[in-house]
């Protein structure tokens, strides 16, 4: 069975938002950091070498593999702001059409700037998330 590449670290999240180069893609950073911390009541964790996850969930597909991720988490790359685990919930695209400006694709939702987006619809968002990976 393969390892999920994906893995909870110790690594310092404070060390890892302090490399990142671009002031408003850290300063974005930050601000997630708040949302989802304020959101799911945890701290956040490095998951891997560029992920900042909250909580932990396990995960079992039909074919057998299984393995822990994270319940919501986000990686300021160079390019976008990339939100992790926030699909789920029945107004899951009804919230998406009040976001603003977005890209979706595998599970991801890429934001390229915090400013383009309704930052109440994203904690909204965030809170379904969690609350539907919680009944699951």
């Amino acid at each position: 069975m393969s390892q999920n590449k994906t893995i909870q670290t110790d690594e310092s999240v404070q060390t890892f938002l302090d490399s990142v180069e671009d002031a408003q893609r850290r300063e974005n950073a930050w601000t997630l950091v708040q949302l989802m911390q304020e959101v799911i009541g945890l701290p956040p964790q490095m998951w891997g070498t560029a992920i900042i996850g909250f909580g932990k969930t396990e995960y079992k597909y039909a074919s057998g593999r299984e393995g822990d991720t994270m319940l919501v988490g986000f990686s300021p790359r160079k390019q976008h702001l990339v939100l992790y685990g926030l699909s789920g919930g029945n107004e899951y695209e009804t919230l998406l059409g009040k976001l603003g400006k977005y890209k979706t694709g595998k599970g991801c939702l890429y934001v390229n700037h915090l400013k383009d987006v309704d930052m109440g619809t994203l904690k909204e968002i965030v809170q379904r998330a969690i609350e539907h990976k919680r009944k699951v």
